[in-house]
């Protein structure tokens, strides 16, 4: 399976949920492990690959817990402080697997592509930050904002399956001067 491949399945299954008899067959904590392993065939020594991969490593056991936690009985603010995690975890990883994407695309002058991931990392994280405050009574979230979220969300996720076949997604490759200077 190619890196983006890994990547995108991992957050298909993250951000996915397929219930059956109240049990989420997608289990969120293996979505963030395949992020994390086809971030780390793409990733150099301290490149944005390498911050997203740790990110989405630190977003297993988060999601773990957060699993964990809705079936189990707790206090509500302790519930409410690992959703915020979960959820702010899940945003701030999205948006750094976008930016190493993205980077590596403008090195390669795929500037176009890169913009729209750009735009698709913007709607997702802060449509994703506007249900996060709405879930605690901070703002209110008409269907319509839900609505899209889920639509760049799916977009994000289609554009990053097609973008998995560009020849500077397969493996690591050589640091360019473009990339030395953006990260």
């Amino acid at each position: 399976m190619r890196p983006v491949t890994k990547i995108t399945t991992g957050l298909v299954i993250a951000f996915g949920a397929l219930r059956f008899n109240g049990l989420d067959l997608l289990f969120d904590p293996v979505g963030w492990g395949l992020c994390a392993a086809g971030l780390l065939s793409l990733q150099r020594p301290g490149d944005a690959f390498a911050r997203a991969r740790s990110w989405a490593f630190c977003m297993v056991p988060v999601s773990l817990v957060g699993v964990l936690a809705s079936g189990a009985p707790m206090d509500e603010p302790v519930r409410q402080v690992i959703g915020v995690a979960n959820t702010a975890g899940s945003l701030i990883t999205v948006w750094l697997i976008a930016d190493a994407l993205m980077t590596r695309m403008r090195a390669r002058g795929d500037n176009s592509q890169a913009a729209l991931l750009d735009v698709l990392r913007w709607a997702v994280a802060g449509l994703g930050a506007a249900g996060l405050l709405a879930g605690y009574g901070y703002a209110e979230l008409s269907p319509v904002l839900l609505v899209a979220w889920f639509a760049a969300l799916v977009v994000l996720i289609i554009v990053l399956y097609r973008s998995a076949g560009l020849p500077y997604f397969s493996a690591p490759l050589p640091i360019s001067d473009d990339e030395v200077s953006s990260t």
